[in-house]
């Protein structure tokens, strides 16, 4: 079937963090959110009739995840990403975040060094720190526009401390789709220093033509063994709400390990409708996700054009991957705090202000453009105008 993208749906006084909390986050009722990392698009059809009929039944007790869930995550693996993984390896968690710390908290102790490579995603920084061990920050490097890995900077920091690294692949966020070639070389420099590597991959079915995702635990079978692999169809269909993801843990020990943790902490209980939703996305949502990236193909380039001809002194960071687009601001030479008040107080609209990844980010911004096309006009339009009236 044919989805429309341009449908304008109004997701106020639907409990929506996006919509509905703006005033209390952000002090003003007015303000346009392309903050938070949702979609204002519906979900697949397919996943709406599956929940539709689910709710039809009328009972909502304890679940369990029967086989197709798991054939379905095995499934949607090797057709979309082409890895082979087993059923076995698939480790339930209500979300990848809570599953960040739960792996903090397993594999290493307090005291310990976790790298991560900023500016990136900010809870890896809050599951650190909140876990009392200590971040120790591999910054990327921006040439020419583009974001690279900084292997020499990385090795130069580890020491004995340093018990894992954090990634994000497709990073969040600047937007690369890291290379096979990137990633194997981190992924040695982690093997000789024995550091256990966390791929955060919950972008990774939002990449672009002419990029393809490598899963790092695919590369090869040491990898694999020294990885723990984040996945979730929240991001791609739209169901951060259902709260549900899935940690592909190839290596049996640290498997079992995980599990564990995860049963004494008695957060492996299903939602009924995460599981239903899943497997409705990964067995029937390739039609609607291929549409989804070649509407956001046409947001992005509607956002670069505009971007250059209203602001040209903003850079667009050219992603690979994503819905959110990182913006370089700093020849508009405001401090990060500045920006934010232009942005928020003056333009009325939210965007992620860059600081929050990391001071890597201070000047930059990111938006989210994955929303009607007239809604990313305005909300464009009143950065613009926000912008010539500091």
């Amino acid at each position: 079937m044919k989805y429309n993208f341009d449908e304008s749906v109004n997701r106020l006084q639907t409990n929506s963090v996006k919509w509905d909390e703006v005033e209390n986050l952000f002090g003003d009722k007015k303000i346009l959110p392309m903050w938070v990392a949702d979609m204002d698009f519906k979900s697949p059809q397919p996943v709406i009739d599956a929940l539709q009929k689910r709710v039809e039944h009328g009972i909502f007790g304890y679940t369990t995840r029967p086989n197709s869930y798991y054939e379905a995550t095995v499934g949607w693996m090797k057709r979309r990403h082409k890895w082979t993984i087993e059923k076995d390896w698939i480790c339930f968690t209500p979300g990848v975040v809570p599953a960040l710390g739960i792996i903090v908290q397993n594999f290493t102790r307090p005291g310990d060094k976790i790298l991560i490579q900023q500016p990136v995603y900010y809870p890896f920084m809050s599951v650190i720190e909140k876990n009392a061990r200590e971040i120790v920050s591999n910054p990327l490097r921006l040439e020419n526009g583009r974001y690279y890995m900084d292997l020499n900077d990385l090795e130069k920091k580890i020491d004995s401390s340093v018990k894992m690294i954090i990634i994000s692949n497709p990073h969040n966020p600047v937007g690369r789709v890291w290379t096979k070639d990137e990633l194997t070389k981190l992924g040695e420099i982690c093997l000789k220093h024995n550091i256990l590597v966390v791929s955060d991959e919950i972008h990774s079915d939002l990449v672009y033509k002419g990029n393809v995702h490598i899963p790092f635990a695919s590369i090869s079978e040491e990898f694999a063994g020294n990885s723990i692999t984040c996945t979730a169809p929240s991001k791609t269909f739209n169901l951060a709400g259902l709260q549900t993801s899935n940690m592909i843990i190839p290596n049996k020990e640290l498997r079992e390990s995980f599990n564990k943790a995860i049963e004494d902490r008695f957060i492996g209980i299903t939602n009924t409708f995460g599981v239903t939703a899943l497997i409705a996305a990964y067995e029937n949502g390739d039609e609607w996700l291929d549409q989804l990236l070649d509407y956001l193909i046409e947001n992005l380039q509607f956002l670069k054009d505009y971007i250059k001809s209203n602001i040209p002194e903003v850079k667009v960071i050219e992603p690979d991957a994503t819905y959110l687009v990182w913006l370089d601001c700093r020849e508009l030479e405001l401090d990060a705090k500045e920006l934010e008040h232009v942005i928020q107080k003056q333009g009325k609209v939210a965007f992620d202000e860059g600081y929050i990844f990391g001071k890597e980010g201070e000047g930059f911004t990111r938006i989210n453009i994955a929303c009607p096309k007239a809604l990313l006009e305005e909300g464009l339009k009143r950065f613009s105008q926000a912008l010539k009236n500091k």
